[in-house]
């Protein structure tokens, strides 16, 4: 039986969950991992009873209302909310006034069947070989660079598509420990077609040290046409990077709100087609296809998705990065206690919400059945 979901504001009509529903015994005909299977539980469960839950009491009107657990999963669309806020928050404690560039790094098509099979060794070769690429360039103008590297591993059809969108301050540390920008204008950070051809030799050197035999199997594709390394323009403030950060920092495969329709079959959803100008399009696959396809990006137990190297690295950061945003003039703020945060009531949209009971998947006390608009006066101003 189908379990009920918790209402919530700007909720998805439809849902990954939902697919997964429909699915039922059948996701055991799909292959997946026992991680795979493990993760598309929680995401199936988040935010219903099988989670447990709190009742909550408005400290303005009094009204009770009862909200489920999330699974908090990094790869739930429901989930990644906080966690984004909270990540941008530290970022934007470490902004320069620097001109940032966006850089994309992306594996070819011939890779794709290693991605699958041996996801954590090659995407850890990626993450390696793009910032040895960078490192290399900054060496060659004596500078130590800085990059935030994010792994994004889908396209717009939910294909295999492994790429990372990096954050690259434009100069870097010279010898003399000051800061120096990569060019005088700040325009440019490096030519794309020669991080292009670094890129793809460091990355294939990368993967025959590490996994020869491999190598060997897709060395002809690797080789047989020229690899792309994307750069746009710097970014016109610090602003526009923390807003970039948004957008790319703790987004999965697909979010609900593309998913247009779910019936006893088929899922239709909504992608952008980059081949066509990024014209929109819709696509229907099976409830098994879908879920195949989402299960390729999720990514291995314990795996880091954002990295950070070079002098935005945590080791700089615990020492050295303070004191140059000092010397650039960067006003350091004192970094408040961190904030208890209380949802606002969905009655009265002006009262907090404050958890008075917390039950498991055995579901709420049976004083609660029926009391959902009840007050609590003792709550009430």
């Amino acid at each position: 039986m189908q379990q009920t979901r918790v209402a919530c504001i700007e909720r998805s009509r439809h849902e990954i969950a939902d697919v997964l529903e429909r699915l039922g015994t059948s996701i055991n005909e799909l292959e997946l991992n026992t991680w795979q299977l493990r993760t598309l539980s929680a995401i199936k469960n988040c935010r219903t009873a099988a989670l447990g839950g709190h009742i909550d009491a408005c400290d303005n009107c009094g009204n009770i209302s009862i909200s489920y657990n999330s699974c908090r999963n990094r790869h739930c669309p429901k989930c990644q909310g906080k966690n984004r806020e909270d990540w941008i928050a530290k970022r934007e404690e470490e902004l320069l006034p620097v001109p940032y560039f966006h850089v994309v790094f992306t594996l070819p098509e011939a890779i794709n069947t290693q991605c699958m099979h041996q996801p954590k060794m090659v995407y850890g070769i990626l993450f390696e070989t793009a910032w040895a690429t960078l490192s290399a360039f900054g060496k060659n103008n004596a500078l130590q660079l800085g990059m935030i590297a994010l792994l994004h591993t889908w396209g717009q059809n939910l294909s295999l598509h492994p790429h990372l969108h990096c954050i690259v301050p434009g100069g870097g540390i010279n010898e003399a420990g000051k800061w120096q920008n990569s060019r005088k204008d700040g325009k440019f950070l490096f030519s794309v077609k020669a991080l292009s051809k670094v890129f793809r030799a460091k990355f294939c050197e990368k993967l025959k040290q590490k996994m020869p035999i491999e190598y060997q199997k897709v060395r002809a594709g690797l080789w047989k046409q020229a690899w792309v390394v994307f750069a746009k323009r710097p970014f016109g403030s610090s602003k526009s990077v923390v807003e970039y950060l948004g957008r790319y920092s703790h987004k999965i495969a697909i979010s609900n709100h593309r998913i247009r329709s779910i019936d006893d079959q088929n899922v239709v959803f909504s992608y952008k087609d980059y081949r066509q100008d990024g014209q929109k399009k819709t696509m229907q696959l099976s409830h098994g296809e879908f879920i195949r396809r989402f299960a390729l990006h999720i990514l291995p137990k314990g795996f880091v998705k954002i990295r950070h190297f070079g002098f935005l690295s945590s080791t700089w950061k615990c020492s050295k990065l303070k004191l140059l945003q000092k010397n650039l003039g960067v006003k350091l703020i004192e970094k408040a206690g961190k904030k208890i945060f209380l949802p606002k009531c969905t009655c009265c949209k002006i009262g907090n919400l404050h958890p008075i009971v917390v039950f498991d998947n055995r579901g709420p006390p049976a004083w609660y059945i029926g009391a959902s608009q009840n007050t609590f006066p003792c709550l009430v101003n």
